[in-house]
């Protein structure tokens, strides 16, 4: 763990100049690896919390927060039971708080321009396992991951002047129609009116969204949709 902290360059993540202290996050992180008891372990979440990756009193998150997510849920899984806690904590702190203006997004495999708490709950979702065999703490992270719903587009095909998105949902679309992100091609595009017209069934992750008013030929394989009001949560 210590290594992929240190492999991080901390001071090359953008952040709030005002609240952003990079050197609180690795100090944070390697001291929270190394937490034997609830005074280290304490002492750990504040350096994280107060301008490592978040800003508690604030209640802000920062980009650094996406890079650490991974890194919190490997301390979660090998350090101690008090180190384990202020991890998850810490990740839902991340998750549940709003970023700064300019500092909003980050760039990810699958998008040049992911809202901070989509990214973060991509992760939780990864590493689903570990989470729902934590208890009540790692099923809520879950339970909270699934509000930031993303489909991956695998095909489009024509309906009426609507366009009937097919791809693999992770997280839960809620009923009704909503805005949505497209992030296709190094750009991001707001489809205003976006709803789910068959969820996965069984097991499976497929499913198709239908968005009003589009035509197949801009919605491409390979892009990706998220919800609109996540690229709106500004502090």
């Amino acid at each position: 763990m210590l290594d992929a902290i240190n492999e991080v360059d901390w001071g090359a993540i953008p952040g709030h100049p005002d609240w952003y202290e990079p050197a609180r996050a690795a100090r944070g992180l390697r001291a929270l690896a190394d937490a034997a008891n609830l005074a280290e372990a304490a002492e750990a979440s504040s350096l994280l919390g107060g301008g490592g990756i978040v800003h508690g009193h604030s209640a802000a998150v920062f980009p650094a927060a996406a890079v650490a997510t991974p890194l919190l849920l490997d301390i979660a899984q090998q350090g101690s039971p008090v180190a384990r806690d202020a991890a998850l904590g810490l990740v839902d702190e991340a998750l549940s708080s709003y970023p700064h203006g300019g500092y909003t997004r980050v760039t990810t495999s699958y998008g040049v321009a992911v809202p901070i708490c989509c990214v973060i709950a991509h992760q939780l979702r990864a590493r689903s396992v570990l989470l729902a065999g934590l208890g009540k703490r790692g099923r809520g992270l879950l339970a909270g991951a699934a509000e930031h719903w993303r489909l991956e587009i695998r095909e489009c095909v024509a309906d009426s002047n609507d366009t009937a998105a097919f791809g693999a949902l992770a997280g839960c679309f809620p009923s009704g129609m909503h805005a949505a992100e497209l992030h296709a091609g190094g750009e991001v595009t707001v489809l205003d009116a976006v709803a789910l017209e068959y969820p996965p069934v069984d097991g499976s992750v497929e499913a198709w969204l239908r968005v009003t008013e589009w035509n197949p030929a801009e919605l491409p394989p390979g892009a990706v949709l998220f919800p609109a009001e996540c690229g709106e949560r500004v502090h």
